[in-house]
């Protein structure tokens, strides 16, 4: 139904908070630009300001665009809310978002679906939030909205809603029924309706806990939850904790320490067989030169190998940094391609894009062609992106710069030209031009591109294009060809989260004519900073891409260092900025050396999407004073969330918490007992709060009996001894299953409006 019958949806305004002079309420009917007087502008910018459109006719409102005046203005909104419903006095939030300031109109989707089902609205209702001007009143210049009308399609729709509004008012009913205490109007609203209030487990743990006090039939049935899966949606809605691990590698017993390991060094280039838990490292950049080695590391024996000191000399390819590798993991292939070339050392002969795979059960280096380019492949490029589609063995290789010699304009200063996207077949040794370099699909360099073999789909962000840092989000199906773009770079996203301007550095000579660029003016947004010192990869089981940014910048401080981690939903299309270290300073890394890496730029970083480790290998710690310095440290990071067991155990610890002060009122000398011995073994003594809050129940067993009186004591309720407590608790534990299983969230008293 998403597309069946949008059309342009006609409305009136019904209401407003404030204008000001002639700037009317009824001026957002018409789209003009040019015109400064177009607008509805607020008498004041304090809240509540809105305005209350009203549909001709119910209908299924699918998005919201806002017009603009030609110029940017302090009083475009910079944020706000959109809430809608049926009816004026009742309306749920549909939208939280904001507006960029300038002159391009910007569409929205909001909220129309209520558990996979369509709703229609007859109102909506627009309120400012903050305009961009700080002190200015807000202003809107044109409002559209797009949905559907059609009766036969809304009817159904408000039929479903009209249900669901009952279904869920008895719902509320039978909660407030049922906390109060009033069993009898509980049960005979529930066999009249026949409506649940929610999953079966949770109905009998109810009785069992409020009713009955059988903390260990509780136990059994949080047990029973777990097993079955009934925590999955709670933990997956938990943040990750990035858990960082410095990896001290084996040495063998013949090796010198310098022979153990790879050196300093970055631009290098890493890949993993998922398969035998292998990872491998090739090439880079050590301070001075360019790196021909190439190390294998086998994570269960912790042990670094040294496949070759000098690939070139085993019919490999030479020395080389801002190359890229990638694997096949079943067929047990490494492919190379591209590399940096400073414009003195370029000519014609060595601007050959030379490609190389390298075969890891034989130890051979096959030369597939010395010119990619003359096969109808890249020609030689640098700071790329290659990708592989293992099952239909085919390689993606996405922009990069390209080496020009100082014949063909390779000069300082000169036009660069960017790489488009190419296909390569491995088992017919073709390329194909996918796609050039075009407005559609922008070229550029130090960007970040997955594929998702499932999804079939490439993910390209972020990147820089000459002087122009880009923060766009896009997919590229390898199949259709379809693009869709899920960051434009140009609007303020809802989810918050900034940006600061930064310099990035590419780790090169000095003498690299591109050394340094500055990032100016970026926007606020949600999605990670662009630029060189991101590296991501994807988990296609979870359906994730995760980011690491490290050193960056700024133009007000010459030293920005930061770590961050970020996280993007597929599935939620949602960016989540799960660590951030702000701290700077040589004395603060020097304490957390052995904790936590680092930052850095031109650093590697794969992930074992089997077993969900990362792995993070060297890089340029951005020192001014030594600006040759390459870092060796190996690290390993894990994201974790409460496990299943974690929260089974947290469960077990609240029951049994709520069971000893119950025991404590009556029976000090057993509660006691039960303290010391069947509490204290399911407490988390690594929490400092849950070890604190346990220590001071005993003082439970010295309250007086004033000390903790009911919260209804003085209301037209009286609970009976303990339901109430036991109640709470209930609610506590609740909070660990789907939503889909629950009571309403809501309560019943808190509708009831206060005049």
């Amino acid at each position: 139904m998403a597309d069946t019958g949008k059309e342009i949806l006609k409305y009136k305004i019904k209401n407003w908070s404030s204008f000001s002079y002639n700037y009317l309420p009824e001026n957002i009917y018409l789209d003009k630009p040019t015109d400064q007087s177009s607008r509805w502008s607020s008498d004041s910018n304090h809240p509540p300001q809105f305005l209350i459109l009203k549909l001709d006719k119910p209908s299924i409102v699918q998005t919201i665009t806002f017009g603009k005046y030609e110029k940017t203005h302090v009083c475009n909104l910079k944020k706000f809310k959109i809430f809608g419903g049926i009816s004026e006095s009742h309306m749920l939030q549909l939208l939280e978002s904001g507006l960029k300031n300038d002159h391009i109109p910007e569409s929205f989707p909001i909220k129309h679906e209520i558990d996979g089902n369509h709703f229609p609205c007859k109102y909506l209702k627009i309120v400012p939030i903050q305009s961009w001007g700080p002190s200015f009143n807000f202003s809107i210049w044109y409002v559209e909205l797009q949905g559907i009308s059609d009766w036969n399609i809304v009817k159904p729709t408000m039929h479903w809603y009209n249900n669901f509004r009952e279904r869920e008012a008895i719902r509320l009913c039978l909660k407030h029924f049922r906390q109060r205490q009033y069993l009898e109007a509980y049960e005979a609203l529930e066999k009249k309706t026949k409506i649940v209030l929610e999953h079966p487990i949770l109905t009998e743990l109810h009785t069992k806990l409020v009713k009955d006090g059988d903390f260990d039939a509780c136990e059994h049935l949080v047990y029973r939850a777990c097993e079955e899966g009934l925590f999955h949606h709670y933990i997956s809605l938990q943040d990750y904790k990035p858990l960082w691990s410095p990896i001290e590698p084996v040495i063998k017993t013949n090796d010198s320490l310098i022979d153990s390991r790879p050196g300093m060094r970055g631009g290098h280039q890493m890949c993993v067989d998922v398969l035998s838990e292998t990872l491998y490292l090739f090439g880079g950049w050590d301070g001075n030169h360019d790196l021909a080695d190439l190390w294998m590391y086998h994570v269960p024996s912790r042990e670094w190998t040294c496949l070759s000191r000098n690939t070139q000399l085993e019919g490999g390819p030479g020395a080389r940094s801002c190359h890229k590798i990638c694997i096949d993991y079943e067929r047990k292939q490494i492919f190379t391609l591209g590399r940096y070339l400073d414009s003195a050392m370029r000519t014609t002969e060595n601007l050959k894009s030379d490609f190389y795979m390298y075969d890891i059960g034989s130890g051979k280096w096959t030369l597939i062609t010395e010119d990619t380019h003359a096969m109808g492949g890249p020609r030689l490029v640098f700071d790329h992106q290659m990708a592989i589609d293992v099952e239909r063995r085919t390689l993606f290789v996405f922009g990069g710069r390209v080496l020009l010699s100082p014949t063909e304009g390779g000069e300082r200063g000169s036009e660069p030209i960017f790489s488009g996207l190419f296909a390569y077949h491995i088992p017919t040794n073709t390329w194909k031009l996918v796609m050039e370099d075009c407005e559609q699909l922008r070229s550029r360099i130090g960007h970040s591109m997955l594929f998702h073999p499932r999804k079939r789909c490439l993910y390209i962000f972020a990147g820089q294009r000459s002087k122009e840092f880009l923060n766009d989000f896009l997919t590229y199906n390898i199949d259709t060809g379809q693009i869709d773009m899920i960051v434009d770079g140009t609007k303020k996203d809802s989810q918050g989260g900034t940006v600061s301007s930064q310099h990035i550095l590419f780790d090169q000579p000095v003498h690299h004519p591109y050394y340094r660029h500055v990032l100016k003016d970026f926007v606020k947004t949600s999605v990670p900073a662009a630029g060189f010192t991101q590296r991501a990869t994807i988990d296609p089981d979870k359906d994730e891409i995760h980011v690491l940014s490290g050193l960056s910048k700024d133009k007000d401080r010459r030293d920005n260092v930061k770590n961050s981690l970020w996280v993007y939903d597929i599935n939620k299309n949602k960016w989540s900025c799960i660590y951030k270290n702000e701290n700077t300073g040589q004395q603060y890394w020097t304490k957390m050396q052995h904790l936590e890496p680092v930052p850095r730029f031109a650093h590697q970083l794969v992930f074992d999407h089997i077993k969900k480790v990362h792995y993070l290998f060297g890089g340029n710690p951005g020192k001014e004073s030594l600006p040759k310095m390459r870092l060796d440290d190996f690290w390993s990071l894990r994201l974790g969330r409460p496990s299943a067991e974690n929260l089974l155990r947290r469960c077990q610890y609240l029951l049994r918490k709520h069971r000893y002060q119950e025991m404590a009122e009556r029976y000090p000398k057993a509660a006691m007992e039960y303290l010391q011995k069947d509490l204290a073994q399911i407490v988390d003594h690594r929490s400092e709060d849950e070890k604190q809050e346990f220590h001071q129940l005993a003082a439970t067993l010295f309250k007086t009996d004033n000390e903790d009186e009911e919260m209804f004591d003085d209301s037209i309720t009286v609970m009976s001894d303990h339901y109430q407590s036991r109640t709470n608790l209930f609610d506590e534990l609740v909070a660990f299953f789907p939503d889909n299983m629950t009571q309403p969230k809501e309560n019943l008293v808190d509708l009831i409006p206060i005049c």
